[in-house]
């Protein structure tokens, strides 16, 4: 009778940790989907799509850049969720074919579509994801630089994050490819690649 007494006053402490443990794993996937919020969806997925770009990056890179603020502009005078500057935009859209409309800049759809271009084709351009991202914060000249030196590169082809001279770069793309983990764990597993 003791024994059983014993094993009943057991049991509720387990009930109420286990309760706990459930309950902790619901209200912090809640936390973090409010941390890694789903804006612009439709903008997001056509333009991650039609560039083939997988859409938790696009989302980390608009978090990382503007935490998702159409109406961001950094000291660099870069605007709207993807923080193009006014020459990054002309290029862009010189080379879609289109009119660089600066005016239009802060509008969430073009935005994501001109940054997902100039994502995509950092990529095709250096072959990796640490190279694309370092190279969209900090420019395409200083990564193929850092390419062709031994201290940040040991194969010209592949940068050594932690090497890299600027610290904002490193943490740039440190940043970006954790919540495109996050993203990825939170909205995309089933349908994703490795990034």
């Amino acid at each position: 009778m003791r024994a059983e007494r014993i094993g009943r006053l057991l049991v509720i402490p387990f009930l109420l940790l286990a309760a706990y443990f459930i309950w902790r794993g619901f209200i912090s996937e809640a936390i973090e989907r409010k941390l890694y919020p789903l804006y612009y969806t439709d903008a997001v997925e056509a333009s991650a799509g039609e560039f083939g770009l997988p859409p938790e990056l696009v989302y980390a890179v608009i978090l990382t850049e503007s935490s998702f603020d159409a109406d961001a502009v950094s000291s660099a005078g870069a605007k709207g969720l993807m923080q193009l500057t006014d020459d990054t935009n002309e290029w862009v859209a010189w080379r879609l074919g289109e009119e660089s409309e600066p005016s239009r800049i802060f509008e969430p759809g073009l935005n994501i579509r001109r940054g997902c271009y100039l994502l995509s084709y950092l990529y095709e351009r250096f072959g990796g994801w640490n190279e694309a991202l370092a190279a969209y914060n900090a420019g395409g000249g200083r990564v193929d630089g850092w390419l062709n030196d031994i201290l940040y590169s040991t194969d010209q082809k592949t940068l050594i994050v932690d090497m890299l001279p600027i610290e904002e770069t490193r943490n740039y793309i440190k940043k970006v490819l954790k919540s495109a983990e996050k993203y990825k764990k939170l909205y995309f597993e089933e349908n994703s690649e490795e990034i």
